[in-house]
């Protein structure tokens, strides 16, 4: 799908308040308010658009502490990986997980309460997974940065 400039107005509002009404976002962007929203629901059916969601703050919610954790499995075959892939999405404290180039075969952002929690999570379900030889965990002090929106190119 190409994006217009007012495509990218849309999306780049919707990110910073997906709540905003069609009305609203339609004047920001200088548009009727049918043709607003339909590119609004061209970019949701196109898939640009995947859904909406409340951010919530895990501090707040009780998970104040984030974990990275490197993982390295005993094999790479499509099985193994599969079988890793699928049992690491039923983990509910697995923020992201991602297949990586290098040193380690997977990286994983867990959000924990604290230490305590963080080895019933790595006891109960990291060590469990399906293929894990080496688990290497990295405590962030505090989190610098961190976006939600994705950068808009002209």
């Amino acid at each position: 799908m190409e994006l217009d400039r007012y495509d990218r107005a849309i999306l780049r509002l919707l990110q910073q308040d997906a709540r905003i009404t069609n009305t609203r976002l339609a004047d920001e962007v200088s548009l009727s308010e049918s043709a607003c929203l339909r590119r609004v629901r061209a970019l949701e059916e196109s898939g640009l658009i995947q859904g909406y969601t409340a951010l919530i703050d895990q501090h707040k919610a009780g998970f104040p502490a984030n974990v990275f954790v490197s993982i390295t499995l005993d094999r790479q075959s499509q099985a193994g990986l599969e079988a890793f892939e699928s049992a690491v999405r039923k983990v509910p404290e697995v923020m992201e997980c991602y297949l990586m180039t290098g040193e380690y075969d997977y990286l994983l952002r867990i959000v924990v309460a604290d230490l305590k929690d963080f080895e019933r999570i790595h006891a109960q379900h990291l060590t469990r997974l399906p293929s894990v030889a080496r688990v290497h965990s990295s405590f962030a002090m505090r989190t610098v940065t961190r976006a939600s929106a994705l950068p808009q190119r002209a």
